[in-house]
């Protein structure tokens, strides 16, 4: 049996680890072939940032181990250069994109009033401006093809305020508005552009910003969540299976929207 992904090829960002890995292999496991694009090294801000070309290693192992082809692509979101070069090189590999998921990002505490600038500038850097530009980059060849879909991964963090993450909202709200405008533009190519909307997720991320909080993951949950269902965090794949959802023709007609997989926690 056809299995639903078949000879499509998708473009991640982030890839390399919590979201983004779940995201990879849970495609490749539905016949699709992946792009796998990461930073692959340390950054100075989040401090707890710890990305190696040893995760994307293993990434690229457990996609072959499920049937799948992958490429690896290491480089900046921040740098258009790095995602020009990314993004040819998963096009020779694989001979075109069909699916993007930006999902590359960051996040860390603070008020907003005691951020340094710099502090800042880096998140809508990672969060919102790689986006932009890997989709920049991603579009020519889905408008080359007619057809496409692209998946920004925000955050219930764009759908509502939080307390000492206004950087990190901002960002994450400015990812709707993309979303919404692209929509719009690439809807007469056959292309359909739309956000995702999750609560925490149990990610590395999670667990770093857990210690430099000097607390458990949990009580990081607690703390940024609340969520109405009894969990305190989703599952990487559970992610996955939205954006497998979305990506695919059962969701064909979804586009310009906000999906949103919080366990309740904005109807509380």
């Amino acid at each position: 049996m056809a299995k639903a992904f078949e000879g499509r090829v998708v473009f991640i960002t982030g890839a390399a680890k919590g979201q983004g890995r779940a995201v990879a292999l849970a495609f490749a496991r539905e016949g699709a072939s992946i792009a796998a694009f990461d930073l692959g090294a340390k950054i100075a801000y989040p401090a707890y940032n710890d990305s190696s070309t040893s995760d994307l290693e293993r990434l690229a192992a457990d996609v072959e181990a499920v049937g799948g082809r992958i490429s690896i692509h290491t480089g900046d979101v921040r740098r258009g250069a790095d995602v020009a070069a990314a993004v040819e090189s998963a096009v020779a590999f694989h001979g075109g994109l069909d699916i993007l998921f930006a999902n590359a990002g960051i996040c860390a505490y603070g008020l907003s009033h005691e951020l340094g600038e710099d502090e800042w500038g880096t998140m809508i850097d990672i969060n919102l401006n790689g986006a932009w530009l890997t989709s920049k980059h991603v579009i020519p060849h889905l408008i080359a093809k007619k057809r496409g879909v692209i998946i920004y991964n925000s955050s219930i963090g764009g759908l509502r305020g939080m307390n000492r993450l206004s950087h990190y909202a901002a960002s994450k709200h400015a990812l709707i508005g993309l979303a919404r405008s692209q929509a719009i533009e690439l809807a007469p190519h056959g292309i359909r552009v739309l956000s995702i909307h999750p609560t925490g997720v149990n990610t590395p991320m999670n667990d770093g910003l857990a210690v430099l909080e000097g607390a458990t993951p949990i009580e990081i949950a607690e703390r940024s969540a609340g969520n109405l269902l009894p969990v305190p965090w989703l599952e990487p794949e559970d992610v996955a299976d939205s954006v497998l959802f979305l990506a695919s023709d059962k969701a064909r007609y979804v586009t310009g929207s906000q999906y949103v997989l919080d366990a309740g926690l904005l109807t509380r």
